[in-house]
């Protein structure tokens, strides 16, 4: 059978393995045509490959559950679930998406996204199925690089205590996106070299059953001391202690292995972990050898060059040769946020503490607490995950943190849960941080010199690349001095951050229209500039921009700031409060009139609309 004549995911049941071998080279090939194109996560789906063909071998998942944690690895699934004619469209605008996403498919039962959350999914639906009287069985697919997070733990000490019937595979690739840190990745490694276990058992059970006579009942009395014996080679008392049926090793690209475990597991009436070992990468050479390089591809003619993060490690390694108590955090980032460099060059000030972003932010603490400089470096979105340590662990003792909150923007091909566009609304609920918005690249690395010499605690939010920006910033960075970008005497657009170019070009429509505007770079959205920013309530008509939710955002500290002062409140440009799917961010700003020529049609029509009265 090929890929092609897969009417339903259910025919790979009856399916040989030798068919279900030859679909799985027809999925890479797949795969690989499509990212190349249109980017996406390559290494995690090419390790998966065989792994999803034995699942769907085995169980009905029109009746049973299936779960992928953060959905890095749910390109196999989709191919198998209806999605094959629809695949080319993949993290396209209109397309489908590159995680799993309910709207799509009643094969993808949550919209995740985030890491080590899958567990606790899996846990609910379970106890669901218990509570509603159902037999089916629920399938969590989990990675290594998961089980560095706090949250998987929580998951597994609550299932194993009451004994929930769940079915864990742990899919090992020695990665999460940059390698695997922490004591749970070393027991890993460990039982991933214990696969002798794996052929002396099977020796030995043949073995007996050639002995004349008792042959079988000696067969029977090995394997009801298995565990036992088992424990000689392996110490996987880990799973087991929490209440977790532990199987495995188990070879991750031999399906009819695959096929046989997962058949046996599905009959137990326990919780059970099944350690499945791959290779991130597999059947494409290139990914084999650098998968932290191929785990997420951008868009065939991407924009090229250093991303801000690179620019803010190459200042903050300048900063740390003069001062030996820099140090970064990051949370599994290494390299997406862009500090590889500053891990070379100072391997013992950089804490990759893996997707623990909670523990990531409260360890800073601890790190500023003892007379250090921390910085963390975490993308926008995942910053959501650790609001409280942010609050009662830094801000409310007033520690010098700096946050470091990358890809604050849309976020494009990745979707709804990756856009950095919330981010503001957390950080303005937290007393005593400052928020600063860079205009331009060099207002950013001036930022971080600042938060070099101990300011704090402050965030500091900035998009993987900045738009160009067709005025200099004149002056240096003080927090609550913004900077007038444009002179103009019909009203003020003050945009946040990276909206500075956008407003910009919208004051250029504007001019040809007989209509002159101030722009004024807002670098800061806590503190406000004050005094620029009551001149310019005065003065009307006003208007704030910025790239996030209008909720909580940088217009809505405006507008509190207008009210407690009495004067004029503005006319916030921002996005509604909802939750936005994958596309092009040009197109993107465009459908939501935040580019330049919806901010020019908003203003215009305000100013004309005033002029008259």
């Amino acid at each position: 059978m090929k890929l092609s004549d897969l009417k339903a995911p259910e025919q790979l049941k009856s399916l040989p393995v030798s068919d279900l071998e030859e679909i799985a080279s027809e999925v890479r090939r797949v795969m690989v045509d499509t990212v190349s194109v249109n980017g996406g996560h390559l290494a995690s789906n090419l390790g998966i490959v065989e792994l999803t063909l034995s699942l769907y071998h085995v169980f009905d998942f029109s009746k049973d559950k299936i779960i992928f944690d953060v959905g890095h690895q749910c390109y196999v699934h989709k191919l198998l679930t209806g999605r094959y004619r629809s695949f080319s469209t993949i993290r396209q605008e209109g397309g489908i998406s590159g995680f799993p996403r309910r709207e799509e498919s009643p094969y993808d039962l949550f919209n995740t996204g985030h890491s080590s959350s899958s567990l606790s999914m899996a846990a609910g639906m379970a106890r669901a199925r218990d509570l509603t009287g159902g037999d089916h069985r629920v399938v969590c697919v989990v990675g290594d690089g998961a089980m560095t997070g706090g949250m998987a733990y929580e998951a597994l000490n609550d299932m194993g205590n009451t004994r929930t019937r769940v079915i864990i595979v742990l899919n090992d690739n020695g990665m999460s996106i940059s390698g695997n840190v922490g004591a749970l990745s070393n027991y890993l490694t460990y039982l991933r070299l214990s696969k002798g276990w794996q052929q002396i058992k099977g020796n030995v059970s043949k073995a007996l059953l050639k002995v004349p006579v008792c042959g079988k009942r000696l067969h029977d009395l090995f394997h009801n001391f298995k565990d036992h014996i088992r424990n000689i080679f392996i110490n996987d008392k880990f799973f087991s202690s929490l209440g977790i049926r532990y199987i495995g090793p188990v070879d991750g690209h031999d399906i009819k292995r695959l096929s046989t475990v997962l058949a046996k597991a599905q009959n137990m009436d326990e919780p059970v972990l099944i350690h499945v070992m791959t290779q991130k990468g597999r059947g494409h050479e290139e990914a084999e050898k650098n998968p932290e390089g191929f785990h997420n591809l951008p868009p065939k003619g991407a924009a090229g060059g250093k991303a801000a993060g690179e620019e803010v490690c190459a200042r903050l390694l300048e900063e740390a040769q003069k001062d030996p108590k820099i140090a970064v955090v990051t949370a599994a980032m290494t390299r997406g946020t862009g500090f590889a460099s500053f891990a070379k060059r100072f391997p013992d000030r950089l804490f990759d503490v893996g997707i623990a972003e909670e523990h990531a932010v409260t360890m800073a603490a601890g790190l500023a607490a003892g007379g250090m400089k921390p910085f963390v470096a975490v993308y926008d979105t995942f910053f959501q995950r650790a609001v409280d340590q942010i609050l009662e662990d830094v801000c409310c003792q007033g520690l010098p943190v700096t946050f470091l909150s990358d890809r604050a923007e849309f976020a494009a091909q990745d979707g709804m849960t990756h856009h950095g566009l919330y981010g503001i609304s957390c950080f303005r609920a937290v007393p005593g941080l400052d928020i600063c918005t860079p205009v331009c690249l060099e207002e950013l690395l001036a930022m971080v010199s600042r938060a070099a010499r101990g300011a704090g605690p402050n965030v500091i939010r900035y998009p993987k690349r900045f738009d160009p920006l067709p005025a200099a910033v004149t002056g240096p960075f003080e927090p609550g001095k913004w900077h007038v970008l444009r002179e103009g005497a019909s009203g003020s657009i003050i945009a946040s951050g990276n909206m500075a170019g956008e407003a910009l070009k919208a004051a250029g429509l504007l001019e040809a229209q007989g209509i002159s505007v101030t722009v004024i770079g807002a670098n800061s959205v806590r503190p406000l500039d004050e005094t620029l920013l009551a001149d310019a309530l005065r003065k009307g008509p006003c208007f704030t921009v910025e790239e996030h939710q209008i909720s909580g955002g940088f217009g809505s500290a405006v507008c509190e700031f207008a009210s407690l002062s009495g004067l004029p409140s503005p006319r916030i440009l921002a996005l509604p409060p909802r939750f936005y799917p994958h596309g092009d961010r040009n197109s993107f700003l465009e459908t939501w009139r935040l580019n330049a020529v919806g901010i020019a049609r908003a203003v215009g029509k305000d100013v004309r609309h005033e002029d008259k009265g």
